[in-house]
């Protein structure tokens, strides 16, 4: 489709167009030009694109303009009952979501809510009960509520799965299946994901009624924009090579995904320790921990946020640059969608990868996924490494070797024989004359007898030789 097509061209209501001006767009991207037209004249939809390429406005938009008709500034609840509902995997995603319903439906009089798991589920009722006719949802919060019969959803109209495969992936298949049963046959269906496993297919024939695909990308492609870099580091050395590029190239904004909560953790403190000021996202920390370390990324208080594959979707950061793939992920797809959080909206992005040779099966999983031939870099840190502590080592020895050289110097000959003259014992060269009387009495068994000996002068031990002066 053309690139020189306006938003007015789509068909989208006054209100719309100012919500889309205030922020900033003038002209839509190749999923929203495909999906708006369609969705607005009531097709389900079954949408794949690239992450960044402007989905989730692709669907909040021509969602709002088919909701504005119920539009209302009553208080009353029962005039705002849940019309739509917009399902997602995570948190971070959710509010991303919700962030953009309420964007672009500034103008629009529809009540719109988010829920999700980790925070007080009080102040979700006291946002529900006063109705909604929006609502953005994670799986496992939403069926909270329905078990408390906190909202019905017999109203629904739209129903939207955004990133369906990521909740395949996390286990929400149950889930989304038991809260389906809760909706009315009648309604419109959309399914958007950066990629369409066979999985999804067979989710969305289950789910979608005729659907028209729309793809803007290849199935599981990734930008243009983004260059990916790997290096070869051995699992020991990665904080220290991590470290070393972070000073030496002076990042000041990083994206790092670990494959565990524990190592994202771990490779938190170590940063930090070192001085460069990090933060970190997992599935252990609470929202407001999460949102928190977000948005001191997002201001530049922070240059690293350390996290997940479960945080990997729904991070929107503006101008990221460089994604770093401390360990590779065990799903080839997750490699997309972490890398995806840069080469944004016309941007030049870098993935950055450290491929340990366990990893290099998962390394050959992603290439053959995208179908490209990653060149790796060898980094020759730990050789250096070991190089360095080798020549440490042989420069100690060498030290060692010639401190006892010098310990075990001999001494000259005339030093030593002057040094031994010296030495005169008298037991060797006195004779020995006893200081007791002349008499020794010597008891004898128990008698009474005692018998006399004369004390003698006993000779030397060792007579020295005269010498010729002594003659």
């Amino acid at each position: 489709m053309s690139s020189n097509i306006s938003f007015e061209q789509l068909g989208l209501s006054t209100d719309l167009l100012r919500a889309i001006s205030e922020q900033g767009y003038t002209n839509p991207t190749p999923i929203q030009q495909q999906a708006i037209p369609i969705i607005l004249k009531g097709f389900d939809v079954m949408g794949g694109a690239q992450t960044g390429t402007g989905k989730t406005a692709g669907f909040t938009l021509p969602m709002l303009q088919k909701l504005e008709s119920h539009a209302n500034s009553s208080t009353s609840p029962a005039k705002h009952p849940t019309r739509a509902l917009i399902l997602v995997p995570t948190r971070e995603l959710a509010i991303q979501v919700y962030e953009s319903v309420r964007a672009y439906g500034k103008y629009v009089a529809l009540k719109s809510a988010v829920i999700y798991g980790g925070v007080n589920i009080d102040v979700q009722i006291a946002a529900i009960r006063s109705g909604v006719e929006i609502l953005v949802a994670t799986p496992g919060r939403l069926l909270d509520h329905l078990q408390q019969k906190n909202l019905i959803l017999s109203k629904i109209e739209i129903l939207i799965l955004d990133e369906a495969d990521r909740m395949l992936d996390m286990g929400f298949l149950p889930d989304i299946k038991q809260i389906i049963q809760m909706l009315p046959d009648q309604r419109q269906n959309l399914m958007f994901s950066a990629t369409f496993s066979e999985e999804i297919k067979k989710l969305a024939g289950k789910i979608l009624k005729s659907p028209i695909l729309i793809e803007v990308a290849k199935q599981n492609s990734v930008s243009d924009l983004i260059s990916h870099i790997v290096y070869s580091v051995e699992s020991k050395n990665k904080q220290e090579f991590l470290i070393d590029m972070i000073k030496k190239k002076n990042l000041q904004q990083v994206l790092i995904f670990t494959r565990t909560k524990h190592g994202a953790d771990h490779l938190t403190q170590k940063l930090n320790s070192r001085e460069i000021l990090s933060s970190v996202i997992h599935g252990d920390r609470n929202q407001l921990q999460r949102t928190q370390a977000l948005d001191n990324f997002k201001c530049g208080l922070i240059r690293i946020l350390v996290a997940t594959d479960v945080a990997a979707r729904g991070l929107d950061i503006e101008e990221l640059t460089h994604v770093i793939n401390f360990e590779l992920p065990n799903n080839p797809e997750d490699y997309v969608h972490r890398i995806g959080r840069t080469g944004r909206a016309g941007a030049k992005g870098f993935a950055i990868s450290f491929v340990s040779r366990e990893e290099t099966i998962l390394l050959g999983g992603i290439e053959r996924l995208l179908g490209i031939k990653i060149q790796v870099e060898e980094s020759n840190f730990g050789l250096k490494s070991q190089q360095t502590e080798l020549s440490n080592k042989t420069n100690s020895i060498e030290e060692q070797k010639k401190s006892r050289a010098f310990s075990f110097k001999k001494e000259p000959l005339s030093k030593r024989s002057k040094r031994i003259e010296k030495i005169e014992d008298p037991l060797f060269s006195q004779p020995y004359i006893s200081k007791c009387s002349d008499l020794i009495s010597i008891q004898v068994g128990t008698g009474k007898s005692n018998k006399q000996y004369p004390s003698k002068t006993l000779p030397a031990l060792f007579i020295p030789p005269v010498t010729s002066k002594q003659k």
